[in-house]
Order: structure tokens, then C-alpha cells, then sequence
């Protein structure tokens, strides 16, 4: 009975992960367009730039005399 039940769960595991497969596959496949984009977005992309560390001022806070003192 153990050898059984061992080949069970060893085909319904096979199952699951051949239907995981497929379904990845299937997003890929659909989604391939807007896929290829992003990732080239993100090998484009700079690492090392953070953009919250801009010391960009906005021109109402300019006018109101308002600064950025991120200087950490």
C-alpha cells in the first residue's frame, strides 16, 4: 500500500507542476508584447540611480521659499 500511494502523490505532483508550467507558458505567450518592454525598461534602468533621492524643488514650493533638506 505505501508503494501505492508514493506513485500517487509522485503523478498528482507531476501534474500539478506540468499545469504550473503550461500556465506560465500561457501568460508569456499572451502577454509577450508588454513583457518584452519591460524588461528592456529595466536593463536600460540605472541601479544605482534612486529616484527618491532627486533634489528636484518644485516651482510653488520655489515660489513659497520652501527647500529640500534631504542632505543625509
Amino acid at each position: 500500500m505505501g508503494s501505492s500511494t508514493r506513485n500517487g502523490s509522485l503523478k498528482q505532483a507531476a501534474i500539478v507542476m506540468g499545469a504550473l508550467a503550461f500556465g506560465w507558458l500561457t501568460i508569456e505567450l499572451a502577454f509577450k508584447p508588454w513583457l518584452d518592454k519591460a524588461r528592456a525598461a529595466i536593463d536600460k534602468s540605472d541601479p544605482a540611480h534612486d529616484p527618491d533621492d532627486d533634489d528636484v524643488v518644485s516651482p510653488d514650493a520655489q515660489a513659497a521659499g520652501v527647500e529640500d533638506d534631504n542632505d543625509d
